[in-house]
């Protein structure tokens, strides 16, 4: 009820974002590629709404962010952008207010969300993706580009850093000196060499077939167990030895014996397809 009602406000707002549910696969669609996807405050707005709607979908596995055109995402559309940063005052106060109930503000949810999701989400990258747009495919799980990609941090090239959640994700693919590289100089990578660095995970000439058979892989799991085994790996790269090995245990422990593992394993010894809860 909570994401149809946030579906028809959207609905009755100039199309940013469109968002379908079926066979608890959520696709999220950039929907403006007269603008190459660039982002303004209403699509800023949208996808945050998305974001937040999916989240308390317990129907929802897995979620495939995708857009519309040639192009996944050209950042901050340059109105919004001069804008936001035109009163620093302003800025300011946005900037460093943390979203009620969350650990980021509300330019940095929009990619965080993704990366806080419990369930796996898979970005399909193709042509520019720059800036704001490279940095919610980063917070993806799972990056599967076409060959056509172009990748770039591009907010040095306005005397910016990028600020949604750069370091939480950027910094979890490549070494300290690559992500230094790669925000100080905004240079743009083609597919090829977005995925020698690891920033993407596969190249396939239809990405979007590819996120769709990753998805059903994924559906034939339990989906406890992938968004614990989601938590543990997000978690674990910030957490000492002997903490990092308690988790894995409590995560272990919640998973043994409930009703998804024990189809899991069932499903497993019988041949069979599982019926997850």
């Amino acid at each position: 009820m909570l994401l149809q009602r946030q579906l028809s406000m959207v609905a009755n707002m100039q199309e940013r974002v469109s968002v379908s549910i079926e066979s608890n696969i959520a696709r999220v669609t950039l929907t403006r590629p007269d603008k190459f996807n660039a982002l303004d405050q209403l699509a800023f707005d949208q996808f945050s709404a998305a974001a937040k709607s999916i989240a308390a979908n317990r129907s929802v596995r897995v979620v495939i962010l995708s857009a519309q055109g040639e192009h996944f995402c050209a950042g901050a559309d340059k109105a919004f952008l001069q804008g936001a940063v035109s009163d620093k005052a302003v800025f300011s106060e946005r900037a460093l207010q943390t979203l009620t109930g969350e650990s980021c503000n509300e330019f940095q949810y929009p990619a965080m969300a993704w990366m806080e999701m419990r369930a796996p989400v898979i970005a399909v990258l193709n042509g520019i993706t720059y800036g704001a747009g490279c940095q919610i495919a980063l917070a993806a799980d799972f990056r599967i580009a076409s060959p056509s990609l172009r990748l770039s941090l591009f907010e040095i090239n306005w005397g910016l850093i990028p600020d949604m959640g750069v370091t939480q994700s950027l910094l979890r693919l490549v070494p300290l000196d690559v992500a230094k590289e790669l925000v100080m100089t905004g240079r743009e990578l083609n597919a090829s060499q977005a995925k020698e660095l690891a920033l993407v995970t596969k190249v396939d000439d239809n990405p979007q077939k590819a996120a769709d058979e990753l998805a059903a892989s994924l559906l034939q799991r339990s989906p406890d167990a992938i968004g614990n085994a989601k938590k543990l790996l997000d978690t674990c790269v910030d957490l000492n030895r002997s903490d990092a090995l308690r988790l894995e245990a409590v995560l272990q422990a919640d998973l043994v014996g409930s009703k998804n593992q024990l189809e899991a394993a069932m499903a497993n010894l019988q041949k069979r397809q599982p019926n997850f809860e």
